[in-house]
């Protein structure tokens, strides 16, 4: 069969559609390695590449995050108007299945690892199911090489993404990872990251592990990272803020050539920290941790998320005093949004503040519901303002570019500043320009 693997784009001009900073889809990759060589397979990322509806194929794959899911039932109804079938999967998918069978041929419900092989065949024999569900969580020691050979790797800004665990040991309210893995957090074998470490074609480029948190198994993160470091590499990956708080794993994670984490320090109140479900964050520690990682060398692009019960309108002044004066080197500045499936969503739902369910809405840069102790407006325009402020010129000079505090992660986070600089304004241009129907009540 001629499989097609599609990653829908964003909405043209929206605000993560100018981001130049590409990234390839890993799950995409590793369903292409599961796919089984008698068949023909390849990926197609529509924010790279237009999608040729008159090419001949057998099957179309969709994987869809909620803002994306609009578009990906348009692509399906396309294919499926000239008689391919279409089978839709990931995270949207699996929270909302039967809204999704609606547009396509069948649903795969949560990882389809274990089962890929098995729903080709229903497709060659025409006996397609319309949903699909694994009996069990993905037993990562067989997972194969991902097809990165079928990746359009000159216009991504990372190609060389590995995964090392999946989950996450913790259960914060506005997660879907939690949501769609269900709290487990398993590893796979570090002789099989390895093997994939060896195999990558560009080895001393930067690597990006995608783990949702690098450490939540500590012995396991200090084996990986001891195999790390008798290797050449650069690499980034995600975790929490209490990592800092173990010197020597920041020591180790430094000598294993980390040049950046991805932290979700989520809010400078405690009291938004609790609701959260993420009380093991503690305020008074953050400057201690942001200083203890540029010690050694590793740069910190920091989550802040912003809507949450207890902001108020000052909580964007005092995130950008915050980060100049940590030198905080980038920064994920998301308005919150309650995607269906997190314990977030249901609980505004009841609480009624949930103003639309246009998912296409959902794309952590539009207001979708009611703020507790701010207005909508007060809240969207924050959120252009705190990035645009971030991204400026004056800011990128006291938290990067001074030259009193340069750091190696500068090789990674100046090109990267420099990048959303104007995507930023460009984004607000569009937004702007846009009739809005989502008004404050």
């Amino acid at each position: 069969m001629k499989i097609k693997l599609i990653i829908p784009r964003w909405p043209e001009k929206s605000f993560w559609d100018v981001i130049t900073f590409k990234f390839p889809l890993l799950s995409t990759s590793v369903l292409a390695g599961l796919t089984p060589r008698e068949h023909q397979v390849s990926i197609v990322d529509e924010s790279l590449t237009a999608i040729d509806f008159t090419e001949e194929v057998d099957l179309v794959g969709i994987t869809a995050m909620t803002p994306l899911a609009p578009r990906g039932y348009e692509i399906a109804r396309e294919f499926r108007q000239r008689g391919v079938p279409v089978i839709m999967g990931g995270i949207h998918p699996t929270w909302l299945p039967e809204e999704t069978k609606a547009h396509c041929d069948s649903v795969v419900i949560g990882e389809a690892d274990e089962i890929w092989a098995d729903i080709l065949e229903d497709v060659q024999r025409n006996g397609l199911k319309p949903f699909y569900r694994q009996e069990s969580r993905t037993d990562l020691t067989q997972l194969p090489l991902p097809r990165r050979d079928l990746l359009d790797k000159k216009r991504y800004f990372f190609e060389n993404l590995i995964q090392t665990t999946r989950g996450c040991p913790y259960d914060c309210e506005f997660c879907s990872v939690t949501a769609i893995y269900g709290g487990s957090y398993r590893t796979r074998p570090i002789e099989r990251i390895e093997e994939e470490l060896e195999a990558l074609e560009r080895s001393k480029a930067y690597i990006f592990f995608v783990d949702d948190n690098l450490v939540g198994n500590i012995r396991y993160a200090r084996e990986l990272l001891a195999m790390l470091s008798h290797h050449r590499l650069r690499w980034v990956s995600q975790g929490p803020m209490s990592i800092a708080r173990n010197p020597e794993l920041v020591r180790l994670m430094a000598k294993a050539g980390c040049h950046g984490m991805f932290i979700g320090f989520e809010s400078l109140t405690q009291d938004n920290l609790e609701v959260m479900g993420k009380g093991m964050n503690q305020i008074d520690q953050y400057e201690i941790g942001i200083r203890r990682l540029h010690e050694n060398g590793i740069g910190v692009y920091a989550s802040f998320v912003f809507g949450y019960d207890f902001d108020e309108p000052h909580v964007f002044d005092q995130f950008l005093d915050f980060s100049e004066r940590n030198h905080i080197e980038g920064a994920f500045l998301p308005i919150l949004t309650p995607f269906p499936g997190t314990r977030v969503y249901r609980r505004l739902k009841e609480e009624g503040r949930i103003l639309t369910e246009d998912w296409s809405r959902y794309d952590m840069a539009t207001v979708v519901f009611r703020p507790q102790r701010m207005t909508v407006n007060q809240l969207q325009e924050g959120f252009w303002k705190v990035n645009r402020e971030f991204y400026s010129i004056p800011s990128m000079v006291k938290r990067i570019f001074n030259p009193f505090a340069l750091r190696r992660s500068l090789i990674i986070f100046g090109p990267m500043n420099i990048g959303l600089w104007p995507a930023v304004r460009k984004a607000q241009r569009h937004f702007k320009s846009r009739k809005h129907d989502v008004r404050d009540a």
